[in-house]
């Protein structure tokens, strides 16, 4: 028999109409787990990868879980080994490695509107709401810049744990929490106050300052350090 006349194994078909529909139009459209499950579709040429794609989103709670999942967490998942953990552990390297690369060593954030600068590049142009974190080094550089919430920023969806998480690992020595206002007016709203004082509070309690809120809008940018707006 030759090896083409072997018969395919189950789900075959349906990991070919995945990859064809990644080629022709990326991602859009695919569900979180379907993500997951072309991912381990990498290390596992002669199985189903479905299943244990879905168990992933569901014990991770979405596919940002899923995809940060270390390789001890992926094996507590019934099906997947060393072998179809690859693609995920792949693709967390890459991304890693992606991400150093495309970051410039040092970017100096020294003024307000050095700040507003790069974040009009950043999140100026959004249709939503982006509340970002800018961890900055004991010179004012650049380390790092993380999404916290996109979508209507409320006070109840910013919590510290996220603002810091990041700032903490890379060892930041104070950071800067921006957003944008798509309506065009910079102005503070009542939430706006409630989160920057509350991660202010947070910042102190863990020996990381928080140096400004800027908000970025069309009609111009407001900083809550000029306006004395910082507690």
């Amino acid at each position: 028999m030759k090896i083409k006349d072997l018969p395919k194994h189950k789900g075959a078909g349906h990991r070919e109409r995945l990859r064809d529909r990644f080629l022709q139009s990326g991602l859009d459209g695919f569900l979180d787990y379907e993500i997951v499950e072309l991912l381990l579709t990498l290390g596992t040429p002669q199985k189903d990868c479905k299943q244990m794609a879905k168990e992933a989103i569901k014990m991770f709670r979405g596919l940002r879980g899923a995809l940060d999942a270390s390789f001890t967490e992926l094996r507590q998942i019934e099906g997947i080994g060393p072998s179809n953990a690859f693609g995920i552990k792949l693709f967390q390297a890459i991304s890693e490695k992606y991400a150093k690369e495309k970051m410039p060593k040092k970017i100096p954030l020294d003024s307000p509107q050095a700040v507003v600068n790069y974040l009009r590049e950043k999140i100026g142009r959004e249709k939503k709401e982006h509340f970002v974190i800018l961890a900055l080094d004991s010179r004012n550089n650049l380390i790092s810049i993380n999404d916290v919430s996109v979508g209507t920023l409320n006070a109840n969806l910013v919590h510290p744990r996220e603002v810091f998480g990041d700032a903490i690992k890379s060892n930041a020595a104070s950071v800067i929490v921006a957003h944008n206002h798509p309506s065009g007016d910079p102005e503070p709203s009542e939430d706006d106050l409630v989160i920057t004082k509350r991660l202010v509070e947070a910042g102190k309690i863990l020996g990381i300052e928080v140096a400004d809120h800027i908000i970025v809008a069309k009609n111009g940018f407001l900083s809550f350090t000029e306006k004395g707006l910082i507690p």
